[in-house]
């Protein structure tokens, strides 16, 4: 009867283990994490981080998904995106990052995202 207890137990937590490797992750939110850099690579803190969903929106600075000031670390984050590319505008004082790397690839589902941006 021990035996027979033992091999059960090893038999759920070997079931549950492999079916935990194979689940869906797709209840982790989709984010961006944004480093906004000075051209010599120091982080600029209080950068205005606007993101957009089109290119013809970010050309012309209208309809903004939402936006944010980085930290002290340089870093904005925006949390609750769908896995598409996306425009960013970093401007800071009379820098910005026009012209440097202002698209994102499509971002990884229920991943953190990460993407520098220089501004001049």
């Amino acid at each position: 009867m021990k035996n027979y207890f033992i091999i059960l137990s090893l038999a759920v937590l070997t079931i549950g283990i492999s079916s935990f490797k194979y689940t869906d992750h797709g209840f982790l939110p989709t984010s961006l994490k944004v480093f906004v850099l000075d051209e010599l690579g120091n982080p600029v803190q209080d950068a205005e981080v606007t993101l957009y969903a089109k290119e013809a929106d970010y050309r012309a600075e209208t309809n903004p998904l939402a936006q944010k000031i980085t930290d002290k670390k340089g870093i904005a984050v925006f949390k609750k995106l769908d896995p598409v590319r996306y425009f960013i505008l970093a401007s800071f004082e009379e820098r910005n990052n026009v012209g440097a790397g202002v698209q994102t690839d499509s971002l990884h589902e229920g991943r953190v995202n990460k993407v520098n941006t220089i501004i001049q």
